[in-house]
């Protein structure tokens, strides 16, 4: 898992990737950082976190959308298959490859932690608080992401597709307020409301650090994960 992790960590960087993501991830980041906590004088970073989570939807698709479809389209990926190296390896390195990418672009809100101290007091605990839940979101989303560019070698597809699919687990919040409306449907608002990855996100930007959330976060990433491998498990049989 070593060389494949230390290869895809190259690859980013050697590439315009990483440096794109990290550029557009800071610009808005930056900009929302100006206009709310500056320009009011305000310390309270919690907007600026809930907006990472918005971003962390339409950019992580762009780090994970290269990772196995380029394989595929490169025809390297039989190489791959058969190098003496667990599939399991394989998936996790490029996983772990992207999750520090992502951890790198997410630690820009200590700078702004640092930045906010200079004129005013700021609550630390709720700011690790935010931050450890862009890791667990940011590890879920690139789970996902992962997987939908196991299933296909165009790179703009399984970026679409990565977006399509984040901006799904969005819309569960939405569903379930909408769904809330109604009293009869009060089971399902309860299922729709475990599935929201913003409501357990929103948690964290409170200062509320709650273990089933993290639980739950971590338990999408290892099944998403589960899934690609199987993905290449059959491939690599067919």
């Amino acid at each position: 898992m070593g060389a494949i992790y230390r290869r895809e960590i190259g690859a980013f960087f050697t590439s315009s990737i990483a440096y794109v993501f990290l550029s557009v991830f800071y610009i808005i980041t930056g900009f929302f950082f100006f206009l709310v906590n500056l320009g009011n004088s305000s310390a309270d970073l919690s907007f600026v976190c809930l907006t990472m989570f918005i971003i962390s939807i339409l950019l992580i698709p762009l780090l994970t959308m290269r990772l196995f479809s380029e394989e595929k389209k490169q025809r390297t990926e039989q190489g791959l298959l058969t190098a003496p190296v667990s599939l399991t390896s394989i998936v996790l390195g490029k996983y772990f490859a992207a999750l520090t990418v992502y951890a790198i672009a997410a630690s820009i809100m200590f700078l702004y932690g640092v930045l906010l101290s200079l004129f005013g007091t700021v609550a630390w605990l709720t700011l690790l608080s935010n931050f450890i839940a862009l890791l667990f979101v940011g590890a879920a989303f690139i789970a996902v992401g992962l997987f939908i560019s196991a299933l296909t070698e165009n790179q703009v597809v399984a970026a679409i597709g990565g977006v399509a699919s984040l901006l799904a687990f969005l819309l569960v919040h939405f569903a379930a307020s909408l769904v809330g409306n109604y009293a009869s449907l009060g089971w399902l608002q309860s299922i729709l409301n475990f599935l929201s990855f913003y409501s357990r996100y929103y948690e964290f930007t409170c200062g509320i650090f709650n273990l089933s959330s993290v639980l739950f976060f971590v338990s999408v990433a290892v099944l998403f994960n589960f899934f690609t491998v199987r993905v290449f498990e059959k491939r690599r049989w067919s």
